[in-house]
C-alpha cells in the first residue's frame, strides 16, 4: 500500500483527531497556552521568513531545502522546526501517539479508496517487548523480516506513527519491480520501545533484544532478518549490534555491562543486513550544529540524551552511544553477514559525526 503526498486537507484531519488526544493528555488549558505561545510564530515569523527566503532571496543564497521542497513541504517542515525546538516533549510526543496517528492512517487509507487494511497487521504484546506486527500471510513462515525501531529523539514517537511508512516498505518488499527479488511473504516487526523519561537505558535495549529474539522464533534463521531504524532508532539498533557482537566478553567470562541477563544467548548471531536512515551514531557532539534545512534542533537532542543514558551511565559509554566505538574489531564481529547501507543528508544535524563513523568502518574493511 502505497498511499499519495499528504496534502493540506490531510492536515486539517490531523488536527481534528490531534486536538480531543491532546485535550485528554495534556489538558485543555495547557494545549491552550501552547497554541497561544505558538501565534507570534504562526501569524509573524512564519510568513515572513517563507516569503524572504523564497520570493527575496536568489535562489544560490537560498538554503538547500528549500530550493528542492514544495511551498507545502516548507511551511510543514518550518511548523515542525517550531516544534521540536519550542513545544514541549510530554506535549510533542502526543503527535506522534496511536490515538492520533491510528485514525489518521484510516482516514488516508479511506481517502485513496482502501476500506479495510491491505496486509495483515497486529499488535505484539509481551511482557518482555511490545511491537506491531506486520505480514503478509500470518499462517505462514515469513521468508525476509524488517526489524524497525522508530525515531523520536527517545522521547516521542510511535510504531504507528510510522505505520504508514512501513505498509509502504511492505509493498516494496512484496514487489520485484522494486526489489528484483519477489519475497513471497515479507514481515515487519516495529519495535515499540520505552520512551524516556519513564525510562531509560537500558530498558530499550533489552526491549530490542526481546524483539530480535522473538523474530529468530519466527524464522528460525538471522539471515532472514534485516535491522533498520531512522534517528534515535539507528542509535538503539547499532546497541543492539554491538551486544550481539560483544562475544569477546563472553570469551573472558565477563558480562555486558548494561545487559547483564537475558541477552547473552543471541551474541554471535548477527542478521543479514543492517539499514540505518539518518542514525544517532554519537549522542552528545561539539560536532552537532543546528542547520537551516534540518528541523532537529541539537540542544534538546542532548537533553533527550542525557535523559536516555540516566544517571547511572556515561553518555561516552560506546555501548550506549555507539559512535564512541573505536574498536574496528569489536565493530567487525557487530557487522551483519551483508553488511550495512547507511543514508543521511549533507546538511543533517547528524551529518559530521555519522560521515566520521562510516568513515572509520570504511577504513577498517567494514562492509558499509
Amino acid at each position: 500500500m502505497i498511499l499519495g503526498q499528504v496534502s493540506w486537507l490531510d492536515c486539517f484531519v490531523f488536527l481534528l483527531f490531534l486536538a480531543p488526544q491532546l485535550i485528554i493528555h495534556v489538558g485543555f488549558f495547557p494545549t491552550l497556552f501552547c497554541g497561544i505561545k505558538a501565534l507570534p510564530f504562526l501569524l509573524i515569523r512564519l510568513p515572513l521568513a517563507f516569503l524572504y527566503e523564497r520570493l527575496l532571496l536568489a535562489k544560490p543564497h537560498q538554503p538547500a531545502f528549500v530550493q528542492q521542497a514544495s511551498w507545502f513541504e516548507d511551511v510543514v517542515i518550518r511548523c515542525v522546526r517550531y516544534a521540536f525546538a519550542y513545544i514541549p516533549a510530554e506535549i510533542g510526543r502526543v503527535f506522534f501517539s496511536k490515538g492520533a496517528a491510528l485514525p489518521f492512517l484510516r482516514w488516508r487509507m479511506l481517502r485513496h479508496g482502501y476500506m479495510r487494511k491491505p496486509v495483515h497487521w497486529e499488535e505484539i504484546k509481551r511482557k518482555d517487548f511490545h511491537g506491531v506486527w506486520i505480514i503478509k500471510d500470518k499462517t505462514k513462515m515469513p521468508d525476509v523480516v524488517l526489524y524497525y525501531a522508530h525515531g523520536g529523539g527517545f522521547s516521542m514517537g510511535t510504531s504507528y506513527f510510522y505505520l504508514e511508512f512501513l505498509l509502504a516498505f511492505h509493498t516494496l518488499l512484496s514487489s520485484p519491480t522494486y526489489t528484483h527479488t519477489k519475497f513471497h511473504n515479507p514481515a515487519i516487526l516495529a519495535l515499540e520501545y520505552t520512551l524516556v523519561p519513564q525510562a531509560s537505558y537500558p530498558t530499550q535495549l533489552h526491549q530490542a533484544i526481546a524483539g530480535y529474539k522473538f523474530l529468530l522464533s519466527k524464522t528460525h534463521d538471522p539471515s532472514r532478518v534485516v535491522f533498520s531504524g531512522d534517528s534515535a532508532g539507528g542509535t538503539i539498533i547499532l546497541s543492539l549490534l554491538l551486544h550481539i557482537g560483544n562475544t569477546q566478553s563472553n570469551l573472558k567470562g565477563t558480562k555486558t555491562k548494561a545487559v547483564s541477563e537475558g541477552g547473552n544467548d543471541i551474541q554471535g548471531v548477527v542478521p543479514a543486513l543492517a539499514v540505518l536512515i539518518s542514525p544517532w551514531t554519537t549522542l552528545i557532539s561539539e560536532k552537532d550544529r543546528n542547520t537551516k534545512s534540518d528541523y532537529l534542533d541539537a540542544n534538546n537532542l542532548h537533553q533527550y540524551a542525557r535523559q536516555y543514558v540516566g544517571s547511572r551511565h556515561s553518555t561516552s559509554d560506546p555501548s550506549i552511544s555507539p559512535g564512541n566505538c573505536k574498536d574496528v574489531a569489536w565493530w567487525r564481529r557487530a557487522c551483519p553477514s551483508k553488511g550495512l547501507l547507511v543514508m543521511w543528508g549533507r546538511e543533517e544535524v547528524f551529518t559530521p559525526e555519522i560521515r566520521d563513523w562510516v568513515e572509520l568502518l570504511e577504513g577498517s574493511d567494514v562492509s558499509v
